[in-house]
């Protein structure tokens, strides 16, 4: 048999893609190998968001050479479609895939001899806006991550992904369900929804059909899936009755990921951001307001070109006073083809830095306060397989890290518990209770 090996950079989206591109190889008859196990082909999905992707990836291409120096090396996903020439010049790379032809990517791989010059296979990425692949990744048993959108119609001006996904387009309702169905049949006992502008779901051949808030009614009545987290949602998407129905949903876990990116109404101008300062507290008062125990984390770029340091501060206030429960701290870059490569005010790098790190101390205070407040609290945890020095770790409904002494049993098992204490390391002891559902 065959072995194919494959290494993912980037976002949850891409994880459930690669997971759906392993499945094709196992259809195919390859056997998937960890990457160290000297498989025969080597498939590298890239992402265009993370910092340094051409590096990491040329990096990754000389270990899997390490292991297997005759293995086939395909390169796909973001970066892939945006540079696909620039990859092609590394050294060892065979074969690089865009965004539509990544899901072919057996039929592309006949021929396992190495190449003297990489083949590419790319289209513009125009020609891929209408196929919606659908995606999901199945391996840790526990989580599954769901993709039901992908592409992008907003123009931020610091972002590649519409260049290197297209324009929003989503699956339907009733292949969502039937999907989320068949993932429950598995045993999984909790699905992530993921997409690139998850709340822009409903859009097929550039018609609005449905709403994302319908495909949260309908996946709220799949028997069998104990959990459903939003995993990204736009502030200016999040609505009301999305936030009111979670809230006494019986699948819909208290957990929000909202991007703001700035609390700088003036860098969020400059960003071309849908919404202003205001509306982002307006969402987090809503949130608290019908779920005060809710988990919130917010994604926050740094070092945006004209951010002075008073702007920052407004940032980092209009942060520090908000009630949420985590940051996600990206430290801006420039990225090629887009708006804000262009701007004037460019911070320097030692000062992005700089931000970057009082931003993440901020995280942990909230994080820790989060963590805080919802000690002595009772709540249901999923543990989850790892095993890390004797413990095992899961996440309450409202995204707590809990650890409890490692017992076999308790794999993918919802299990109730009182919260204890903090641990050194911020995570949280808990204590099993001797019932098995908790109701709030």
């Amino acid at each position: 048999m065959k072995k194919v090996a494959f290494y993912t950079l980037g976002c949850k989206l891409n994880f459930s893609e690669t997971s759906t591109i392993g499945r094709l190889f196992t259809d195919a008859g390859y056997a998937v190998v960890e990457f160290q196990d000297q498989a025969d082909v080597y498939v590298i999905n890239t992402c265009s968001v993370t910092e340094h992707a051409d590096k990491k990836c040329r990096k990754v291409v000389k270990e899997a050479l390490k292991y297997s120096p005759n293995a086939f090396v395909t390169i796909v996903g973001c970066y892939a479609q945006l540079k696909p020439q620039e990859i092609a010049e590394i050294e060892g790379v065979d074969m690089v895939l865009g965004a539509a032809e990544k899901f072919r990517i057996v039929e592309y791989i006949t021929d396992l001899t190495k190449q003297p010059k990489a083949l590419v296979h790319q289209q513009n990425i125009e020609k891929v806006n209408h196929n919606f692949i659908a995606s999901y990744s199945i391996g840790d048993r526990t989580r599954t991550f769901l993709k039901v959108q992908d592409g992008c119609d907003y123009p931020c001006t610091y972002c590649t992904i519409p260049l290197a996904r297209g324009a929003s387009r989503s699956d339907t309702i009733e292949n969502v369900v039937n999907r989320a169905k068949m993932i429950a049949e598995s045993g999984v006992k909790e699905i992530v929804l993921t997409g690139v502008n998850l709340g822009d779901f409903g859009i097929r051949n550039g018609q609005r059909e449905d709403k994302f808030f319908d495909l949260v009614k309908a996946l709220d009545e799949v028997e069998g899936i104990e959990r459903i987290r939003i995993s990204s949602i736009e502030p200016n998407l999040l609505s009301n009755e999305i936030i009111q129905f979670v809230s006494t949903s019986k699948r819909f876990v208290p957990h929000f990921h909202i991007p703001l990116q700035s609390g700088s109404d003036k860098i969020l101008g400059l960003m071309r951001r849908r919404y202003r300062s205001d509306l982002y507290v307006e969402r987090v008062a809503k949130i608290k307001e019908v779920m005060p125990h809710c988990c919130i984390g917010v994604d926050v770029i740094v070092g945006f070109p004209g951010e002075t340091k008073e702007d920052f501060l407004d940032t980092y206030q209009f942060l520090n006073q908000l009630d949420i429960s985590y940051l996600h701290v990206f430290t801006y870059s420039e990225r090629e083809l887009t708006a804000a490569a262009e701007m004037k005010g460019v911070v320097a790098g030692s000062e992005r830095n700089e931000r970057s790190k009082m931003l993440h101390i901020l995280s942990d205070k909230k994080r820790r306060a989060f963590y805080e407040s919802q000690i002595g609290a009772e709540a249901e945890v999923l543990f989850e397989a790892d095993q890390k020095s004797g413990y095992m770790h899961g996440f309450t409904k409202n995204y707590v890290k809990v650890r409890a002494k490692y017992d076999p049993v308790m794999v993918n098992e919802l299990k109730a518990v009182k919260l204890l204490e903090i641990t050194a390391d911020g995570e949280v002891e808990v204590a099993e209770l001797e019932t098995t559902h908790v109701h709030h």
